[in-house]
């Protein structure tokens, strides 16, 4: 983003007698249910085969004075209401608030395990990860002894290959400076879902760089980020020991960026689900980088697409593959992209300004890609604190979008104080 003006399941062996039941068990007994007079609920219920289906919705509240996640159950129309006992202390502080450019611009600041058990939050101010057990209620607690060390100073984001998490961590909280340089380092889960050390796995980089996400790409082992402010991409082979073994770090292509007198940073990256592509935002000139990767995280340029948003930072794909969504910060809209004929050269076929004030940050579908949520922020002293708010967009059949009509949802923060990161299923 640039701100406000740039910006060990058993196996069980079962007869075919309970293999043949079980479906019919689950078409039968809601039925014998209603016929009993007991009323279902509203919502999807939650299913073994799917833990996406219960509705809920976190967004961290980053504030410096004790940092939480705010948890919203979300209706089938796109209502949120808060969760009992939200919002969640995360066990650390929030970046100390600023209109600068850097500090803010970071994703996956939230993120699921693959089944929806645990969730992992920064506290980007006191340099830990906070990692929750997610409940069947989807409410929160703290695993034991979280949250833990980030392994260096301001970590913004986060992301899971298996069981190993990789973290950034910045090194750029205005009243938070580190002892380290910024870095790419990674950490072991347990089962219970704390978090161990692994050594000589950090990859340091120059100070100022303000590296800005972790994107894994767990079936390849491979974790992307972007030196936002240093104008690098990079690239890593996560190894088996959990290291990180990094490739030589890419410069954005100078003939895509020549004559427009911007700088060449990039912002917001985003994986292909089903072919080796990245995304990458181009954000200074409006454009969308498209590169293709190698097995080991070689990168190679392939073009770039306009935007016709301003400041186009972070960057979702739909489970298919067939959208991918951007925020464009700047002018608080939030863009539509078909790569379903051809994923090498997608084609922007929608743009949605959102409704109220504020500046459009991360975004995250839930499980069903029926609804798309999108975190405001009050990035320029000239908005009301009303701007720190979470957007819910209904998703077409086409993958168009719609703002439903109780959207945005503002959320309670202290003056100042600037949310960050969403999660749904």
């Amino acid at each position: 983003m640039f701100d406000h003006d740039l910006h060990t399941r058993t196996e069980r062996i079962q007869s075919p007698f309970i293999t043949l039941i079980r479906p019919l068990t689950r078409l039968v007994v809601p039925l014998l249910l209603l016929a009993l007079g007991f009323a279902m609920p509203s919502t999807a219920m939650a299913d073994d085969d799917d833990p996406g289906a219960r509705n809920i919705v976190y967004v961290e509240s980053n504030d410096p004075a004790g940092n939480a996640i705010f948890a919203f159950a979300r209706s089938d129309v796109g209502g949120l209401t808060p969760l009992a006992g939200s919002p969640y202390a995360a066990g650390g502080l929030g970046i100390s608030p600023t209109f600068a450019l850097g500090p803010f611009d970071s994703d996956q600041n939230v993120i699921f395990n693959a089944s929806h058990t645990l969730l992992f939050a920064v506290n980007g101010g006191s340099d830990s990860i906070a990692v929750f057990r997610v409940n069947d209620d989807g409410s929160l607690s703290l695993v034991d002894g979280a949250p833990f060390p980030s392994g260096g100073s301001n970590p913004v984001s986060v992301g899971l290959a298996g069981d190993i998490l990789c973290v950034v961590n910045k090194d750029q909280d205005p009243d938070h400076p580190g002892a380290l340089l910024p870095n790419y380092t990674t950490l072991r889960v347990t089962p219970r879902g704390r978090l161990i050390p692994i050594p000589r796995s950090t990859v340091f980089v120059d100070a100022g760089a303000s590296p800005s996400q972790a994107l894994t790409v767990p079936e390849s082992q491979l974790l992307f980020g972007a030196d936002f402010m240093g104008g690098l991409l990079r690239s890593f082979k996560i190894q088996n020991n959990g290291r990180l073994d990094p490739r030589e770090a890419q410069v954005l292509p100078p003939a895509v960026f020549a004559g427009t007198g911007a700088p060449p940073f990039p912002l917001g990256l985003q994986a292909h689900p089903k072919v080796p592509l990245l995304y990458v935002g181009f954000v200074t000139i409006n454009r969308m980088g498209v590169y293709r990767y190698s097995h080991d995280g070689g990168l190679r340029f392939l073009r770039s697409v306009p935007n016709s948003g301003q400041a186009i930072c972070w960057i979702l794909a739909n489970a298919d593959g067939s959208r991918l969504y951007t925020t464009n910060t700047a002018d608080n809209s939030v863009s539509v992209y078909d790569s379903s004929s051809d994923p090498t050269t997608p084609v922007e076929i929608q743009k949605v300004t959102l409704q109220g004030m504020g500046n459009s940050f991360q975004l995250a579908l839930d499980s069903t890609g029926k609804f798309l949520h999108v975190v405001t922020q009050r990035a320029s002293a000239v908005l009301p604190p009303s701007a720190n708010a979470l957007h819910v967009l209904s998703v077409g059949s086409d993958g168009r979008l719609t703002e439903v009509p109780s959207s945005p949802t503002v959320l309670p923060v202290a003056n100042l104080v600037r949310p960050q990161g969403v999660a749904a299923f």
